[in-house]
């Protein structure tokens, strides 16, 4: 037992733990909420504390904190990168030139957000390349070019997918019809595990959950929600839902215990899914279908029972019950938001960052400030106590805790 509790004290001091990192794309949880807390309850009138800024090239990518480092991607002329800085400083440690830049009338460069797992970082890039890469020097480690290995199809504005990784496995939705719209990859090696479905290529990102006792991971493709076993890829359920141009772009929510909600844009809406079992496997069952809340690609958060985001340009809170409206507020574009400490941090597409309690009752804005300029279509990463945020020309970070 001695020896158990030193060889436990080494690994402590040799690997600090960090308490409230952001080690993917929408957090730790990958549900857009953060678990810190004793974070501001009101801002200065001139707003958080800017602790630092820094140049950033093109995209749209996230961006990743764990243990004193940021990673991001951009693209710079002709090239893509994948960009390692530290968090304290937004000093560049290293940069690793991934692909050829993505040329688009919406935006160059990058979309998905790298994802961060023990020493190794998996980013996935708007051309479709995937990339493991040691996080600590930016070494490649294993690297597969989607289109070409797998027949992934190039979505119109390009991949926009974050790699995700359950257990020893990294699954990504790809687009394709023969059977490899899903794909996972065995994460130290990078062989192919297993292939999965057909479809085209949608925007979101896959989401592991547990409903009923049976692991699943839900892919939102672009015609389908789909709901495939994570050790084989075995469908489970599907339920249709085509926008138009293939944008289901938001991530599935999950609604403990057993409900699954989506949404998109262009007219579409959203809706609330109940998972069952038929004979011992899971299956689905329609809730509600709504018109009133259309995410069209940020995707929005889940609290006490209430489901805030972006009714296209509107931000909005619903019952995650019913799906009845519950209050709106207009003026801030096809903004982004995450939950922490029971507030909203809104970031409006031009940049203003506002502070709003998150209460069903109605909205209340407790605190706003002009944090960035031009386009802001990326949410914002909550980790430590420092928020950071991006656009197409720098990334900022303030302090949320006021030290």
């Amino acid at each position: 037992m001695k020896n158990l509790f030193i060889a436990l004290l080494l690994c402590i001091i040799a690997f600090p733990l960090w308490s409230a990192d952001w080690p993917q794309y929408r957090g730790p949880n990958r549900d857009g909420i953060s678990t810190e807390t004793a974070l501001l309850k009101a801002w200065p009138a001139t707003g958080p504390k800017v602790l630092w800024k820094t140049p950033i090239g093109d995209g749209y990518s996230g961006i990743t904190i764990a243990n004193g480092r940021l990673y991001t991607m951009d693209a710079k002329d002709k090239d893509e990168f994948i960009v390692c800085m530290d968090a304290a400083s937004g000093k560049e440690i290293w940069r690793y030139r991934a692909d050829t830049n993505f040329i688009n009338d919406q935006g160059n460069g990058p979309r998905g957000t790298p994802t961060l797992d023990g020493e190794t970082l998996y980013s996935f890039g708007a051309n479709g390349v995937l990339v493991a890469l040691s996080a600590g020097d930016g070494k490649k480690i294993w690297e597969h070019d989607v289109k070409k290995e797998v027949a992934g199809k190039v979505p119109i504005w390009g991949f926009s997918s974050s790699p995700l990784v359950e257990g020893d496995l990294l699954i990504l939705p790809v687009g394709g019809s023969d059977n490899n719209a899903i794909v996972a990859f065995i994460k130290k090696t990078g062989a192919i595990a297993w292939k999965s479905q057909g479809d085209e290529p949608g925007y979101s990102s896959p989401i592991a959950v547990t409903i009923k006792g049976v692991r699943q991971i839900l892919v939102f493709s672009g015609t389908k929600m789909l709901s495939v076993a994570p050790d084989d890829g075995k469908l489970y359920w599907e339920y249709g839902w085509k926008t138009d141009w293939f944008v289901n772009s938001a991530v599935p929510i999950f609604v403990p215990d057993d409900r699954i909600f989506i949404s998109t844009g262009y007219n579409h809406g959203s809706a609330m899914l109940k998972v069952v079992l038929r004979g011992g496997k899971p299956a689905v069952e329609e809730m509600w279908l709504i018109k009133n809340m259309q995410n069209h690609f940020n995707t929005s958060v889940l609290h006490d029972g209430h489901i805030y985001g972006f009714d296209n340009a509107v931000l909005k809170c619903i019952d995650a019950t019913t799906g009845e409206d519950k209050w709106q507020k207009s003026g801030f574009g096809k903004g982004t938001l995450i939950l922490a400490d029971g507030h909203l941090i809104v970031l409006s597409e031009r940049g203003r960052l506002i502070l709003v309690q998150a209460t069903p009752a109605e909205y209340k804005q407790i605190s706003a400030v002009e944090a960035l300029k031009g386009k802001c279509w990326t949410m914002p990463t909550l980790a430590n106590g420092k928020l950071y945020l991006r656009n197409q020309k720098e990334v900022v970070c303030v302090d949320l805790k006021g030290t």
